[in-house]
């Protein structure tokens, strides 16, 4: 089953970080990447950019009403994702403690979610 890793992190806290702290996790995250490669789960990981270059649309009376940033004030925000091919919960949880920015330690969570399959009716 394929699961959404979604990586939260404290923005302000990974802006504080050192040149050799982010190095550090963006290795970890190459090493985690060319491991699931390796196994031939991998679909794709990607970093956001931060939430001040966020868009919020919503529609209101049938019209678009557009806000800048996030929508709701969070601890956390939507740092990046991982999609990976796992054969259970119990080893998309095992993946998903390898995830530098969000785990190890570090301020931030990651949220396991399976992908639907769209019914074929």
């Amino acid at each position: 089953m394929r699961y959404m890793f979604l990586i939260y992190s404290r923005e302000l806290e990974m802006s504080a970080a050192s040149a050799a702290e982010m190095n550090a996790i963006y290795e970890g995250h190459v090493a985690l990447m060319a491991a699931a490669k390796a196994q031939g789960i991998f679909h794709g990981a990607e970093p956001l950019q931060p939430t001040r270059t966020a868009t919020t649309v919503r529609i209101q009376d049938g019209k678009p009403m557009i806000v800048d940033g996030p929508f709701a004030e969070t601890k956390e925000q939507l740092a990046g994702y991982y999609i990976l091919d796992c054969k259970d919960l119990d080893e998309a949880i095992s993946w998903a403690a390898q995830i530098p920015t969000a785990c190890q330690g570090r301020a931030g969570s990651v949220e396991i979610r399976p992908i639907a399959t769209p019914s074929l009716r």
